[in-house]
């Protein structure tokens, strides 16, 4: 489904979810959650709610994702944007392309669920100190190999559909 193999998906998430909700023991009854560029904490919330919180978004936002573009390539009538579209989604070629994306995207969710539980590991060693503090270098090296990775993986997606092979002559 998200994947070569949607187990795969589902055990990544199965693992994010266990991850999360084992390091969230030791956090404190209010939770530092948001931090300034310094690392210092300025927004706080309850445990409860951070768990909450964190779980939908490095969980759910992903498998939501994944599910909206599962489906919607899948329809029939999607409406896909991509470079040379009358090409890739011929009918000929749009079972192979369509599966190109579900994999393409499923790759970038999965990224993205790893990133997001880093976030939350240093969330939860901020928390660890009085006061709270983040570590930005952390911070800031993890935000720029995520964003290292989109950009390589915009490049290889758009790669893959920028050249059609030229038209057969009829």
């Amino acid at each position: 489904m998200f994947t070569r193999s949607p187990l795969r998906f589902a055990l990544l998430l199965c693992c994010a979810a266990l991850f999360i909700g084992l390091t969230s023991y030791s956090l404190p009854d209010t939770v530092a959650s948001h931090f300034e560029a310094d690392g210092f904490a300025n927004g706080f919330m309850r445990r409860a709610m951070y768990i909450r919180f964190t779980l939908a978004f490095a969980i759910g936002l992903p498998l939501l994702l994944g599910a909206v573009s599962y489906f919607a390539f899948g329809a029939s009538n999607a409406r896909i944007n991509l470079p040379n579209r009358e090409y890739w989604l011929a009918p000929e070629r749009r079972d192979q392309t369509v599966s190109y994306l579900r994999v393409h995207l499923a790759r970038f969710n999965s990224v993205l669920v790893v990133f997001l539980c880093y976030v939350h590991w240093l969330v939860v060693r901020a928390n660890q100190v009085q006061p709270p503090h983040l570590s930005t270098p952390a911070m800031l090296t993890a935000l720029a190999a995520f964003a290292v990775y989109a950009i390589f993986w915009t490049r290889f997606f758009l790669r893959r559909f920028r050249n059609a092979p030229p038209a057969q002559p009829g």
